[in-house]
């Protein structure tokens, strides 16, 4: 099949000089409605948050309307151009197979995103796990959740991934259990050991009084005698906890004079 450039050409030049004022004009109504459409999202965002909707509901919702919008101008832009919306429906139609396998990881994301708003597994500003990343959700739009992690990258997941894959939720209860383990030397003395944990535990007022902590001998290794410590706090707590245990350990290990063994290797020279 030949294409004739120059009847190409014609027929191009021809649309333009019938359509080319409402082709000037579309443009413009096109930068308009899109600066029009941001600011409706704002305002609904706004409205959403003063009365207290959920920010998940909200998050999606904004994303959800700000697609919703821009397509239908786009669509109602093409239309008073002059393209022919109802012979471009048609080839969609006519090509719907194509179009379904090309939109397919598409569809299921905005499908993922659906279930999570309704399925709740995870909310803005929960702490989860997912896809080999941790993060905050910062927000969930129509077809990504935005994680930021500790280090404040942002990560983009696809609602579908998450949708049907195992996540861990850090912040769905109330509370965590801190698990730690101490290693001390054979030499020393494992009463001494336990009472000193016991009163780091019980002087830390991050730390839960119930459930109970634990704290107990989980493994002679082969250097050390392993002491494991579980303690609870809330989910807010939890690295202020964690890292505040490890430091007062070492200082008061080192005031009783409590060995903390570390791997050794003996070499010996034989002339």
């Amino acid at each position: 099949m030949k294409f004739d450039l120059s009847k190409m050409y014609e027929k191009l030049l021809s649309w333009i000089t019938t359509n080319g004022f409402k082709l000037v004009i579309g443009l413009i109504l096109l930068y308009i409605g899109w600066k029009i459409i941001n600011k409706v999202i704002k305002i609904l965002a706004n409205i959403m948050k003063s009365r207290n909707v959920d920010p998940t509901l909200t998050s999606f919702a904004e994303a959800f309307s700000e697609v919703s919008l821009k397509v239908l101008l786009v669509i109602t832009l093409m239309s008073y151009v002059g393209f022919d919306i109802a012979g471009l429906a048609a080839l969609i139609a006519s090509a719907g197979l194509a179009v379904g396998l090309a939109l397919q990881g598409s569809l299921s994301n905005f499908a993922g995103g659906v279930i999570i708003l309704l399925l709740r597994p995870f909310r803005v500003n929960d702490f989860i796990e997912a896809s080999g990343y941790s993060g905050t959700v910062e927000r969930i739009t129509v077809f990504y959740t935005h994680l930021v992690t500790p280090d404040n990258k942002e990560i983009l997941i696809p609602n579908g991934t998450l949708a049907n894959g195992s996540l861990i939720n850090y912040s769905s209860n109330d509370t965590r259990r801190v698990d730690l383990v101490f290693s001390v030397g054979y030499d020393d003395d494992i009463i001494k050991v336990k009472n000193v944990l016991w009163d780091i535990i019980n002087k830390n007022e991050l730390i839960l009084k119930t459930p109970e902590a634990f704290v107990g001998i989980s493994q002679h290794a082969a250097s050390s005698i392993d002491f494991t410590v579980r303690v609870w706090t809330k989910q807010e707590d939890y690295w202020k906890v964690h890292f505040s245990l490890l430091e007062e350990v070492k200082l008061r290990f080192d005031e009783e004079n409590i060995t903390i063994p570390y791997p050794q290797m003996d070499v010996t020279l034989t002339k």
